[in-house]
């Protein structure tokens, strides 16, 4: 097994910085996820490392060897393509079992990984088919497959579970979480799905516009990030932002967006006393908003609550989202299912500000 090291990578197409100055450890053995919206730079990246796209600046290194001037095939890594990248003239078995053949494992060798790998991703029915004769999705578990028979140092894979159903997405997720436990191969895992990067990884890797944002374990992004841009991406559905001031009463700090006055915690309070009078964005995850009727504490204490208009709700079972309006402000709430919220009524809601985060408007630095 082997750690990867991304030192001050670059790598630019013409006028375009696809991946700028990157910086990035993947610990030997480590699952880590690189997230972030279409056009990110995340795919590059990892094109990089597989040496398929030549940096432009800085150094990667796989274990302790500087691979830049290595050709993929020699890098010992084994990549999933998001667009399959099957031999067509090949059946299922053979593009599975192709790489090992190439580096002359015994037969029986051979057999085993593929009928292994094939029992795992549900194929063993498919072995003698054609690569036209499978869906998108069988083609992208195949490519799957052919990665996980050669038990390389790295796994790179590029959102390997795009084209299958949801139901398969969620066994085959468990599955390669399993297969990462077992063999314990370092992977690389590309995605835009931060479902999938917050369940998968060891740690994640937030990248938006070439920059890197923020690397963590997924509960510390979650709760701690240090931007906007993280705080908005990580978390279904995503955080409501609301633009508004500070302002101190009786010895305590508020936010203010009209018709909202929020008081801060003690200890983020203190944190922001500098900020008083300035306008901030203030943070709140849709987990944080409660129905006013189903919190008898918050009830009871009557701070931090507020009556908005229910516009929509959208019944999951486990819990409702409620899109809520406050002012000009709107909002989303992942509530109970014995909320009473109702489409066009008015909803008394709590926020829990310990839970809450503020955020410079200026430079979308989080203050706490």
């Amino acid at each position: 097994m082997a750690r990867v090291l991304l030192r001050n990578l670059t790598k630019r197409f013409r006028n375009v910085v696809a991946v700028d100055d990157i910086t990035l450890e993947v610990k030997d053995r480590e699952f880590l996820v690189l997230v972030g919206p279409s056009g990110c730079g995340k795919t590059t990246a990892l094109r990089c490392l597989a040496g398929l796209e030549e940096a432009t600046s800085g150094d990667i290194y796989i274990g302790d060897r500087l691979v830049n001037d290595v050709s993929p095939k020699d890098r010992d890594i084994a990549m999933v393509f998001q667009n399959y990248a099957l031999y067509p003239h090949m059946n299922v078995y053979d593009n599975m079992a192709f790489g090992l053949k190439l580096r002359k494992y015994p037969r029986l060798e051979i057999r085993r990984r593929v009928e292994q790998a094939a029992e795992m991703l549900g194929m063993r029915d498919l072995l003698d088919r054609k690569p036209r004769q499978l869906s998108g999705g069988q083609r992208q578990r195949v490519a799957l497959g052919r990665a996980i028979v050669r038990e390389p140092k790295v796994f790179l894979m590029d959102e390997p579970l795009s084209n299958l159903d949801a139901k398969l997405r969620v066994q085959t997720r468990a599955e390669l979480i399993r297969l990462h436990r077992r063999l314990g191969i370092t992977t690389v895992y590309v995605t835009h799905d931060q479902v999938e990067a917050m369940t998968m990884g060891d740690r994640i890797s937030v990248l938006n516009n070439g920059k890197l944002q923020q690397v963590d374990m997924p509960l510390e992004l979650y709760n701690h990030p240090v931007n906007v841009f993280v705080a908005g991406f990580i978390g279904s559905p995503a955080m409501n932002f609301i633009h508004g001031s500070l302002e101190a009463h009786d010895g305590a700090v508020y936010f203010t967006a009209e018709p909202l006055a929020l008081r801060l915690t003690g200890g983020h309070a203190e944190k922001v006393l500098d900020r008083v009078g300035k306008p901030v964005i203030f943070g709140v995850r849709p987990d944080s908003i409660h129905d006013r009727g189903l919190d008898p504490t918050s009830a009871a204490q009557g701070e931090n609550t507020a009556s908005l208009t229910v516009d929509v709700t959208e019944p999951m079972g486990p819990t409702v989202y409620a899109y809520l309006t406050a002012g000009k402000h709107s909002l989303v709430a992942e509530l109970k299912p014995e909320t009473s919220a109702r489409d066009g009524a008015a909803l008394d809601v709590v926020f829990d500000m310990a839970k809450g985060h503020l955020f410079d408007p200026d430079t979308d630095v989080a203050l706490f």
